[in-house]
């Protein structure tokens, strides 16, 4: 029987959420990346994992890991995006708020792309038309929502657009706090809920993200479930200054963009 690419993302990152759950808690061996960026043996255990599912079933199929890097054709029409674990400082302090990403590129679109909550139990899957997500087997319709005015605002760096825009400064202002509660959980499982509903919006600063192994799933997921997504000007992702908006709903985007808009100098909007 052949899955299909859909169900190929989802059951890739289910392997690599069961290791990820596997070896919570233990003392793992770090590999240092950069200063202050390390993988764990839990990243490239997971990557293998995930790794071993696409390949057994897409053996033509190119695939980027954030551990291991770029393999297959560089003129593959079909290239697949691996984040094993997102938030990796989070679960080597033994925090559970991490994300387990895979997406699938075919020529410039996700096609597929899934986001795992190794802990929940939980499964973020879209085919590049709807959005779901998936526990005990059973799949519920995403549905955005700004209700829960919680807007999660990514503090990593790097910040390629401070000085003129820094998310720290974001959260100072006044009219942030008029409209929204801030929360900071450093994973992208945070876009994912973006499209779920359990979160209003999500913020970060970035230039590269076309081709991220960290955002494609989210980003794609939170398209297809009808969010708002843009770069911090509005502008197409991608482009421009970089970044990330993603919004529940135009009139969340709006305020948010007004409140970034406010740090950049006018030649710069």
């Amino acid at each position: 029987m052949v899955i299909t690419d859909v169900e190929l993302a989802v059951a890739a990152v289910q392997a690599g959420a069961a290791v990820v759950r596997g070896m919570y808690g233990e003392s793992l061996p770090r590999v240092q990346k950069s200063a202050g960026d390390f993988a764990t043996a839990a990243d490239i255990a997971a990557e293998n994992a995930i790794l071993g599912v696409i390949r057994a079933a897409r053996p033509r199929d190119a695939v980027t890991g954030e551990e291991s890097g770029r393999s297959g054709s560089y003129g593959a029409e079909r290239m697949w995006l691996v984040d094993p674990l997102c938030g990796t400082l989070n679960y080597a302090a033994r925090s559970m708020l991490v994300a387990v990403n895979a997406a699938l590129r075919t020529g410039p679109e996700i096609t597929a792309a899934a986001s795992a909550d190794p802990f929940a139990e939980e499964v973020f899957w879209t085919d590049g038309d709807h959005a779901y997500v998936r526990r005990d087997g059973v799949d519920e319709k995403l549905t955005p929502s700004p209700e829960s005015r919680l807007v999660d605002v990514n503090l990593d760096p790097p910040f390629p657009n401070a000085p003129s825009y820094q998310a720290a400064r974001l959260l100072a202002e006044a009219g942030f706090a008029e409209w929204f509660r801030p929360r900071v959980v450093s994973t992208t499982l945070a876009v994912a809920w973006v499209a779920a509903g359990r979160r209003a919006a999500y913020v970060t600063d970035g230039r590269h993200l076309h081709d991220s192994v960290h955002f494609a799933a989210g980003i794609a997921l939170c398209r297809a479930a009808g969010c708002v997504v843009t770069g911090l000007h509005g502008q197409p992702p991608h482009t421009g200054t970089g970044g990330l908006v993603v919004a529940a709903d135009q009139e969340t985007h709006a305020a948010l963009l007004t409140l970034i808009a406010d740090q950049f100098p006018p030649d710069q909007l």
